[in-house]
């Protein structure tokens, strides 16, 4: 079994509360899941109105897969164009 884990730092730069911030993640979110299957949540920076980072798990028997997969993630993040992809990190367990 292979696991996994991608986080995604995004800057939400017209935001100017939480209730815009939560609306921006949760389309992204549920975008994410819906398309690939994965879990996703926000991990980090929960405070802040302008910066959101986003956590990504992947389990699957293949790396080659699970590389695959987190790799289409991040770069359908950035093409939804909602926020701006600040950081990407992949790490496999």
């Amino acid at each position: 079994m292979v696991v996994g884990i991608c986080t995604i730092g995004l800057q939400l730069a017209e935001n100017h509360d939480l209730k815009g911030k939560r609306q921006v993640l949760k389309s992204v979110k549920d975008r994410v899941r819906n398309r690939f299957n994965v879990s996703i949540a926000e991990v980090d920076d929960l405070d802040l109105w302008q910066r959101a980072t986003l956590g990504v798990a992947c389990v699957s028997k293949d790396r080659v897969m699970v590389e695959r997969t987190l790799a289409h993630v991040a770069t359908f993040v950035e093409g939804l164009h909602l926020a701006s992809v600040e950081d990407v990190s992949v790490e496999i367990l």
